[in-house]
């Protein structure tokens, strides 16, 4: 149990001092937009992780919770006057009940049936930001009041990359905590057998359905940092369907069952990106090509792959 603890916090400590130590290497204010990008994805993806990784429920329709927040904190504060942190609140609480509402049904399914399913419900969220374009400015999106706190308007990529590290943290340490839990243990055992879960007597139904809903709320707290950042949203840009498949690639890129592979997995895929531009028209061509190539010599994520060869044992 110390050896548990002691590797939770060597995670914890050792994220703290790389997203400490990085401003110190930034020299513009284009790496602190890069690597508030990269904060905030990961934020996504460890919940999403503790879905797909710990509890094996697959999800491609992810990123509807990530415009159900980004989309809270521009609608509560453009026709509602609500503070951003209130709206960013309520976003999270409105994808909290949605997903509750959502996952009772389709979490009864199982394989391609439960991804179908995922994916019919991002599609309806995008396509409902889209067509509602009084209340979100449709296609072409809407733009996000500054945050102010205390007097003070936060704004540039700076400000925004402390404080999605802060959250991030934050979100890695529930995360570990909740993976170490009779929760988490449980988790464990659903994605293993659920037949054999129920024999033990773990509800399966209530655990899936619990892990589902946290999963959303991180996602939506993570679109509304994204909003906060960017300060103009799009219905493609948080709740398109590319965006779950993005957060699904990091997910699996990285490693699942592993939350420093999650992180690892978000950084590679806003990073790579950037780096490939000198590509030009190749750019995507190039990422798609890298991806395939990593998956083929690590096969089971980055971290898991890499750990496992570290440890002697066989990817």
């Amino acid at each position: 149990m110390a050896r548990l603890v002691s590797s939770r916090w060597a995670i914890v400590l050792g994220l703290g001092l790389i997203l400490a130590i990085l401003p110190l290497l930034f020299p513009s204010n284009y790496y602190f937009r890069v690597a508030a990008i990269v904060n905030i994805f990961a934020l996504a993806a460890v919940g999403l992780n503790l879905l797909m990784g710990y509890a094996g429920q697959v999800s491609l329709g992810h990123a509807g919770f990530m415009g159900l927040g980004a989309y809270s904190v521009a609608i509560g504060a453009t026709h509602f006057g609500l503070h951003g942190l209130a709206a960013a609140g309520i976003g999270a609480v409105l994808s909290a009940v949605v997903a509750f509402l959502v996952g009772r049904p389709i979490l009864r399914l199982k394989g391609h049936y439960l991804a179908v399913a995922t994916l019919g419900f991002g599609l309806l969220i995008a396509m409902a930001l889209t067509n509602e374009a009084s209340w979100t400015g449709g296609p072409d999106g809407m733009g996000v009041p500054r945050l102010e706190v205390f007097g003070t308007r936060l704004r540039g990529p700076d400000t925004w990359y402390y404080i999605s590290a802060g959250v991030l943290l934050i979100g890695v340490i529930l995360a570990l905590n909740l993976i170490e839990s009779p929760t988490g243990r449980a988790m464990r055992a659903i994605h293993d057998s659920e037949i054999a879960s129920r024999v033990a007597g773990i509800d399966v139904a209530s655990y899936k359905l619990k892990i589902f809903v946290l999963s959303a709320v991180y996602a939506s707290v993570a679109g509304s940092l994204l909003a906060f950042l960017n300060g103009h949203i799009t219905p493609d840009g948080t709740a398109g369907f590319l965006r779950s498949v993005e957060l699904v690639t990091m997910v699996v890129l990285g490693g699942l069952g592993s939350v420093i592979g999650a992180i690892t997995g978000a950084a590679v895929l806003v990073i790579l990106p950037q780096a490939l531009t000198i590509f030009h028209d190749y750019e995507h061509l190039m990422l798609g090509l890298m991806i395939m190539v990593s998956m083929i010599l690590l096969p089971r994520g980055i971290i898991p792959s890499l750990l496992a060869r570290m440890r002697g044992g066989k990817s």
